[in-house]
């Protein structure tokens, strides 16, 4: 399939989140009926990243899911910096490993604003670590789900 724009992702069926860092991946899932986006866990990026999208793509396919959003780090300008390029490098990396749709949701302010959900919700600094990435991947994904429910 390739990178794709959203609504050109499969009109059904579970979807992946991403929020692509240098250290981790964030993911979260939708379920068939597209209504939440739920955190599933933060897979580390090691030296290599072959493992990183073994475990990837187990989740992937212990959801049935039909293809992948993916979290872009524009600006605050809306340009493209070197983060926009590495998450781009990881969608072809994915792409050669197996041909699932990618879709990109601009995910401007995701971790800040699951960041400040989190201090609100008074949970320490290690917690926070914890989850952060992944529940910005289900913020990101839920962005990406209400759009497409949206028309």
């Amino acid at each position: 399939m390739a990178i794709v724009e959203l609504n050109e992702l499969p009109p059904f069926g579970p979807l992946l989140g991403l929020d692509p860092g240098t250290k981790t991946i964030g993911v979260a899932a939708a379920d068939t009926t597209r209504t939440i986006a739920s955190p599933l866990e933060t897979i580390k990026r090691g030296k290599k990243l072959a493992p990183s999208l073994v475990r990837l793509f187990e989740l992937y396919d212990e959801r049935s899911c039909v293809g992948l959003v993916m979290g872009l780090p524009v600006n605050m300008d809306g340009s493209h910096g070197p983060r926009v390029q590495a998450v781009k490098a990881l969608s072809r990396n994915i792409l050669e490993k197996r041909d699932v749709p990618i879709a990109f949701w601009d995910e401007r302010l995701s971790t800040a604003a699951v960041e400040r959900t989190l201090l609100e919700a008074d949970t320490s600094r290690a917690k926070r670590a914890e989850v952060v990435d992944k529940m910005a991947a289900s913020y990101i994904l839920q962005g990406a789900i209400d759009r497409l429910a949206a028309g």
